[in-house]
């Protein structure tokens, strides 16, 4: 076995286990998985996010810091800063990396959702409402673009059947 099929193997295994609930299990692989390919930043916001399912902030924010030390453009990991940093109190640092994570992806919903959720915690319930209309503006956007793309499956379905009795009928 290759290390690059070891390490996915690892990987794979250890979202299983993520998934399932046996976040000890799934800490274990990545730390395997790290070993193998200690520069993957998947690998570090999983573990991470493990170890904050675990009430385990202190190990979560070591492994999210070093995921943005890996890819400092990569929201998913500010935004999971955001989360433990709120966990344990530091609303304002907490702000600034969902903040940043919208800043480095402005279609970013869960941060967003973050964001308005500690802003009306904070008693900005401006700034929550303006959070929430982008949401509201984002789902919209996913349900139209769904809609567009089920229409244009939809019509070639039709050409397909269309075609079909063509074949059929002669």
């Amino acid at each position: 076995m290759t290390r690059d099929n070891e390490f996915n193997d690892l990987y794979a295994n250890g979202m299983y286990a993520f998934v399932n609930e046996n976040y000890e299990n799934s800490i274990a692989l990545f730390i395997q998985a790290a070993e193998i390919k200690p520069d993957n930043k998947l690998v570090f916001v999983s573990k991470g996010a493990a170890h904050l399912k675990l009430d385990r902030a202190e190990e979560a924010l070591i492994d999210i810091n070093r995921a943005i030390e890996i890819d400092e453009n990569y929201a998913k990991a500010y935004h999971i800063r955001g989360l433990i940093n709120e966990k344990i109190g530091n609303d304002d640092e907490a702000l600034s990396d969902f903040t940043h994570a919208i800043d480095l992806d402005p279609e970013y919903g869960a941060a967003y959702n973050s964001r308005a959720t500690l802003h009306a915690k904070m008693g900005n319930e401006d700034l929550a409402t303006e959070d929430i209309m982008v949401i509201q503006s984002l789902t919209n956007i996913i349900l139209e673009t769904f809609a567009n793309e089920n229409n244009v499956w939809r019509s070639q379905q039709l050409r397909v059947e269309q075609m079909m009795e063509t074949e059929l009928e002669r």
